[in-house]
């Protein structure tokens, strides 16, 4: 199966680390693209330098915000945790250590004792109009999605898609719950033959 070819090109070119393989793209595109979503001010040639190089080389003018740097590499260091981890369900522990990987020494964040990096929010946080969970709710909230999730057999890409929609309602994280929302979703397509999408 084309996926299963897939999967298994990203795990053998991660212990390779080439640069130009689909694992390399993959990298870049993806952290470059998730993070911009939210706000990231680093371009596709800073994403590039970071995982390359591990430094950045931007025009003489430019600010770089640390939070974006950080917030780029440990990126890089999830979705290579999300590979390692390939085989394993999909938890709550797994969530959330999603989540501490993306969110581990961004500053403004994980200098807060009430931010909990790592671990569900300890504050009520909104999206715009919608009403996500109380930080109370969350983790009955979250057993009930993934009790859900867990108990379709052959999960389709419309699967994948309600759950992310289910899982950005309930809002779990202080921060970073679109990021740790796609990781999953390109996940979930790995596992279940589906081809992933950035």
């Amino acid at each position: 199966m084309e996926i299963e070819k897939i999967k298994t090109a990203l795990i053998e070119q991660k212990n390779i680390n080439l640069k130009g393989n689909l694992y390399h793209k993959t990298q870049l595109d993806f952290a470059y693209n998730n993070n911009r979503l939210e706000g990231s001010t680093i371009t596709p040639d800073e994403t590039a330098c970071i995982y390359d190089t591990g430094t950045i080389l931007t025009s003489s003018n430019k600010v770089i915000v640390l939070k974006d740097a950080t917030e780029t590499k440990n990126h890089f260091t999830l979705f290579k945790y999300m590979l390692d981890t390939i085989s394993n369900p999909l938890t709550e522990d797994m969530i959330k250590k999603y989540h501490f990987i993306l969110k581990d020494g961004t500053l403004t964040d994980s200098e807060k004792s009430w931010f909990n990096v790592g671990e569900y929010k300890s504050k009520k946080n909104f999206v715009g109009s919608i009403t996500t969970s109380n930080p109370k709710d969350v983790s009955k909230d979250m057993k009930k999605l993934l009790n859900w999730y867990n108990k379709i057999d052959k999960k389709t890409v419309e699967d994948i898609i309600e759950f992310h929609v289910k899982f950005e309602y309930i809002h779990p994280f202080q921060d970073g719950n679109g990021r740790v929302g796609r990781m999953i979703i390109f996940r979930e397509c790995l596992v279940n033959d589906i081809m992933p999408f950035i």
